[in-house]
């Protein structure tokens, strides 16, 4: 059976830096393409929104405008885990984090585009922002 389980989150302070995981099981992640998607305080989950996605080969990213230069999404095929590096925190980054993982072979924004709907996700990990 498919599982994706997130790990990572907690309370840090703006400034700060976490770095989420994304292990899965039951499955390979080398055929995966995957992404981080993130429900804000107030939204519902069909309102996530596409933080980052990686291609397959893992040679290819997308961020959203808001997190580029902060935050950094990458692979480890070989420990079948994901990663979201999230550097210099804003408390508008305070939210529920989501990993998705979809058999994608195209580029990472089509990934974003296809996980809402193709992807299969974990619980999520909850990351707060304040001083």
């Amino acid at each position: 059976q498919l599982q994706l389980v997130e790990s990572g989150g907690g309370l840090v302070q703006p400034g700060g830096s976490l770095r989420l995981s994304c292990v899965a099981s039951g499955f390979t992640l080398d055929y995966y393409a995957i992404g981080w998607f993130r429900q804000a305080p107030g939204k519902e989950r069909e309102e996530r929104e596409a933080v980052s996605c990686i291609s397959l080969s893992g040679d290819a990213t997308y961020y959203v405008e808001s997190v580029k230069g902060r935050f950094t999404i990458s692979r480890d095929n070989a420990e079948n885990t994901a990663y979201l590096q999230m550097n210099s925190l804003k408390s508008e980054d305070t939210a529920i984090y989501y990993c998705g993982a979809v058999r994608n072979p195209f580029g990472p924004y089509e990934v974003c585009r296809t996980l809402p709907d193709f992807g299969s996700w974990g619980q999520g990990t909850q990351v707060t922002v304040s001083s």
